[in-house]
């Protein structure tokens, strides 16, 4: 989705936020797999169990409802934590439900 009547953020169901490891205010990166664009915005939760992922306020002229994107958060690790940190990849449906969770692509059944 997207609000352009909305001050600004990513609202994201809480269920996705879970999978992720992510928490509502922290800062995240969307890229936009449709058209290219990049933006980095802030989380807000949204209803849980819903698929809810809604880009808001002025960010909703660079991201459209029904594209297609990828939200990325970042940290700061020193060389030890780095060695073993295990990214989180949430890998979700068309109607934005988990279906897989880790870093190998998921096989077909």
């Amino acid at each position: 989705e997207a609000d352009l009547n909305y001050i600004g953020s990513l609202t994201l169901d809480e269920d996705l936020m879970d999978a992720a490891g992510l928490r509502e205010y922290e800062k995240i990166g969307v890229l936009d797999i449709t058209n290219g664009n990049r933006i980095d915005t802030y989380i807000i939760s949204g209803e849980r169990g819903s698929g809810k992922v809604c880009i808001n306020g002025a960010a909703a002229h660079l991201i459209s409802k029904d594209d297609l994107v990828i939200i990325v958060a970042y940290c700061q690790l020193n060389e030890t934590e780095a060695q073993i940190h295990k990214p989180k990849i949430v890998h979700v449906n068309s109607e934005n439900h988990v279906t897989f969770l880790g870093n190998e692509e998921p096989v077909l059944v």
